[in-house]
């Protein structure tokens, strides 16, 4: 408890102070959001500084390796691999900047840069037998051996895309993550599992926290793919490697809204011309409905908040 009392102190201290840094050295480089002009309640927020994720993954990941530097295989290999998806999002969130534009990586580019860390990362599993799978609810768990191979390659891509399609509000992706990661470290606490991930969690929580100061409605500083990406890659990881990759789609159920209302618009036009949602993902329809972007950040937030203190029913 103490241990992650302190992580989530820390990171919160030394992300506030970082984000703190990132904002006047953001303008000064003119890292400033450019704006989708069809989404008129965002017509004002363009030049907001973005790439923030680089602050609060640095402080999560900067105290983690203070706190847990001697750590086991598994901690170091969820940082590498959301080092690896940030990584990809700054290059996303580069190239996006000199084109002054919002295409960045071409989406082949991204998909591929996305599969490489996804494969890897998945073989890590495969040849470390990290291969159990624990069924929610319950205290019951399997071993799916290399078929651990293409279900961690479909988990990482699915969730790391999932997390950078939510980023559409002020709040909304962050605050979803916060409660994700907390619920996460509670749930690997309970089933005594990893230690040292339920205290990179931790840091994550802290560390977001701090970055919500400034990014909940309105924000003077943004994520960018940078951070929506690598977050996508920690909670990924965090969940692969403690064998709850099955609780993904129930404690990140608002990630996976994002993506399924995506996919269900697309097809739908496709087929019919006519549209389900005013606008995708789904967060944008609500914000169309006329529910202010806290509203639905808090909301968002919240149902992630059940959904996770559901799973730790079995534990308590």
């Amino acid at each position: 408890m103490k241990t992650a009392l302190f992580c989530l102190l820390l990171s919160f201290a030394l992300s506030f102070l970082l984000c703190m840094a990132a904002i006047p050295l953001l303008r000064r480089l003119g890292a400033g959001q450019n704006i989708l002009r069809y989404v008129k309640e965002h017509e004002n927020k363009g030049g907001t500084p973005t790439m923030g994720g680089l602050a609060f993954v640095l402080a999560a990941v900067c105290v983690a390796l203070l706190i847990c530097g001697r750590a086991d295989k598994p901690f170091f290999v969820c940082i590498a691999v959301g080092a690896g998806y940030l990584l990809v999002g700054f290059l996303d969130d580069l190239l996006k900047k000199r084109r002054h534009d919002n295409l960045g990586l071409r989406p082949y580019q991204k998909i591929f840069f996305q599969l490489a860390v996804a494969v890897i990362a998945s073989a890590y599993c495969c040849t470390e037998g990290l291969t159990v799978l624990r069924i929610p609810f319950t205290a019951l768990s399997f071993d799916v051996g290399w078929w651990m191979m293409p279900i961690g390659i479909f988990v990482y891509v699915a969730t790391v895309n999932s997390v950078n399609l939510t980023d559409g509000l002020d709040g909304l992706a962050g605050g979803v993550s916060a409660v994700f990661f907390f619920m996460l470290a509670l749930l690997v606490g309970l089933q005594w599992g990893n230690a040292n991930v339920s205290a990179l969690c931790m840091c994550l929580v802290g560390a977001l926290g701090a970055y919500l100061l400034f990014n909940v409605n309105r924000a003077s500083l943004f994520m960018g793919d940078t951070g929506s990406l690598s977050l996508g890659g920690f909670a990924a990881s965090c969940a692969l490697v403690t064998g709850n990759a099955l609780a993904i789609p129930i404690l990140g159920a608002m990630f996976v809204l994002s993506s399924i209302s995506v996919i269900l618009q697309v097809i739908y036009y496709k087929e019919t011309g006519k549209r389900i949602f005013l606008m995708a993902p789904i967060h944008h329809h609500f914000q169309m409905k006329g529910y202010s972007e806290g509203k639905i950040a808090y909301a968002y937030a919240a149902v992630t908040a059940v959904l996770g203190a559901s799973l730790l029913f079995p534990f308590v």
